[in-house]
């Protein structure tokens, strides 16, 4: 499906979720309730993974997140949900990893910052403490270079270094070269004590567009980890939303990426889930994985002066979304299907034509009939108020003829 030729790398085992390589590109999410406050981090980490985030990651910061993995590992089995949790450690990891065993067990990974662990200061003991810990229970980790949080003592001495040199570098570009130089001296530290090159996934996350594009280039050229994308602080609504998504495809399209997440900030008591929805919006969009049938849908003009279409397209949607956790269960290539809700005759039949199945509703002045294609021939032609009603019913039936029984393609 994609145009591109994916990056080789090593795949690393995640809880049973293949990262690297060939394996499809996954989407993750990280909850953002009080890990201790059990009932909640289980119910938003169901609801995420329910969303399609493919690995949760979950803060572990003092005792009492520590102690409540088990109990939240335990609570998501008894629901049915089975997605690969996370630990996000920094600081005091090597601490909480040692104290409670069961954590380290029931966690699929740890995501390790090595600008908040010894590494670059006296010793790397608290590194290695961590790493030891994987290795003991066969876990993988993420090496996750932040660079908001980025290795001091390594990036004074680069820029001193620099300093020095007959044409120095631009600081930015120093930076850059600091966080890949951290990400890769700390993969072959962990390699030192104990890790497979397989049980590694590194990531560099910047804020900015342009600053991911580069980091993440420089970073793919010289190692074959698996690599997580994201810009680190991609900000609220649209403005997150557009950041995340330029910088992603970039990077995505030149084949480099093995798993990401658009890091939203939500509004106040806002969905979380619509990080997750964003992430695979940005992947689909590209070609590179589906996840839900597209819906394709005029803006509107003078033509279209009935918010009617508008509302039909909505429609329309929220019934796909909410159809697809059984679809997908029953139906193979369900995902892969396209639907045109269009307002007008200028481009309303061509685009219906175009999709599996799409409708062209009348515009002003137009004559009040809505023809109905299906691959592309006429199919039949709506009249009255149940418009939606009776679409829906051909798209029901459009499913049912043109997907093939998820059984029977087991069996095959």
């Amino acid at each position: 499906m994609a145009i591109f030729q994916r990056r080789k790398t090593h795949t690393a085992n995640v809880g049973g979720v293949r990262i690297g390589s060939d394996a499809p590109i996954a989407v993750q999410s990280m909850t953002n309730t009080d890990t201790a406050d059990i009932p909640a981090t289980i119910q938003q980490v169901a609801a995420l993974a329910r969303a399609g985030s493919e690995l949760v990651r979950v803060t572990v910061n003092n005792d009492d997140a520590a102690a409540a993995l088990p109990y939240i590992h335990e609570g998501l089995e008894k629901l049915g949900v089975h997605v690969p949790i996370i630990g996000d450690f920094h600081y005091n990891g090597h601490l909480l990893l040692k104290k409670y065993p069961a954590c380290a067990r029931a966690l699929a990974k740890y995501r390790i910052n090595p600008g908040n662990v010894s590494i670059g200061r006296k010793d790397d003991n608290n590194f290695g403490a961590m790493i030891e810990v994987a290795v003991e229970n066969q876990k993988p980790v993420r090496i996750g270079v932040n660079w908001g949080s980025l290795d001091q003592a390594l990036l004074t001495k680069m820029m001193d270094d620099n300093s020095r040199l007959d044409e120095p570098k631009e600081a930015r570009d120093v930076m850059m070269e600091a966080m890949v130089v951290s990400a890769l001296k700390s993969a072959e530290i962990a390699e030192k004590y104990g890790m497979r090159p397989d049980q590694i996934i590194l990531s560099a996350k910047v804020s900015g567009v342009q600053d991911l594009i580069d980091v993440y280039r420089v970073l793919a050229s010289r190692c074959e980890y698996p690599l997580h994308l994201g810009l680190t602080e991609a900000g609220m609504g649209m403005k997150g939303i557009v950041a995340s998504t330029a910088a992603l495809s970039v990077v995505l399209q030149e084949g480099i990426g093995d798993t990401i997440r658009v890091s939203l900030t939500p509004a106040p008591n806002g969905d979380r889930t619509e990080e997750v929805l964003c992430g695979q919006q940005i992947l689909q969009s590209l070609g590179i994985r589906s996840f839900l049938p597209q819906v394709t849908a005029c803006p509107g003009c003078g033509r279209t002066t009935s918010v009617f279409f508008q509302e039909m397209a909505q429609q329309i949607q929220n019934y796909l979304r909410d159809q697809m956790p059984s679809w997908k269960n029953r139906y193979v290539g369900v995902e892969e299907m396209k639907v045109a809700v269009m307002g007008c005759v200028v481009n309303g039949p061509g685009e219906s034509k175009h999709s599996n199945i799409g409708i062209s509703l009348p515009g002003t002045f137009e004559e009040p009939k809505a023809p109905v294609y299906v691959d592309g021939r006429l199919f039949t032609t709506l009249r009255g108020d149940a418009i939606v009603a009776e679409f829906i019913k051909i798209l029901d039936h459009y499913v049912d003829s043109h997907y093939a029984a998820a059984e029977e393609a087991v069996k095959v």
